[in-house]
């Protein structure tokens, strides 16, 4: 059996839990003018930078570092808002492609300002008192805690693509650039 954790120990980790659970709220605050959430614009993004403007679900999911029943709800929310549409791949009748519509891109860049500026204001602001780097430190501290937890990188972000660059874009199948069934 594992030793207790210690004072300083608990203290961390229960400010962790509080920033998992009040900065998503947060964010989603910040994005309501905009009419979408964090993780919708998270999504918008994901398929506003993969080639055609398109991705295979599956594939979104590990981009946007989400489960594919939360997916698959928020694809629908965004199709009934008129941002996103789903097609079944020509190549894999057995996948799913979400395509984001021009109503979708649109929605993308009048948010990114107001993306930009909550991300700064809760987060990448507080972290200038830091006595280095802040954001390169808590890159790492990230970086190190997902290898951890996802160590077969499973995740876009713990193989270390970074923003923008697209896992589809290097797809051998031209005709449904999307992830390998």
């Amino acid at each position: 059996m594992a030793d207790p954790l210690s004072y300083s120990e608990r203290v961390s980790i229960a400010r962790l839990h509080a920033l998992l659970e009040i900065l998503p709220t947060a964010l989603d605050q910040h994005l309501a003018p905009a009419g979408i959430t964090s993780f919708e614009f998270t999504l918008l993004e994901a398929l506003a930078e993969s080639p055609d403007h398109y991705m295979r679900l599956t594939q979104l999911a590990r981009k946007t570092n989400a489960t594919l029943p939360r997916l698959s709800r928020v694809v629908s929310s965004l199709e009934k808002k008129g941002l996103v549409e789903r097609h079944t791949c020509p190549v894999d009748r057995r996948a799913n492609n979400a395509f984001l519509t021009s109503a979708g891109e649109a929605k993308y860049e009048s948010s990114k300002p107001l993306y930009a500026e909550a991300t700064r204001k809760l987060i990448l602001d507080s972290l200038e008192e830091l006595p280095y780097d802040g954001v390169e430190q808590l890159a790492q501290l990230c970086l190190a805690m997902l290898r951890h937890i996802d160590p077969q990188g499973q995740l876009a972000v713990t193989r270390g693509e970074a923003p923008g660059t697209s896992p589809c874009a290097a797809d051998p199948e031209p005709t449904c650039h999307a992830d390998p069934a």
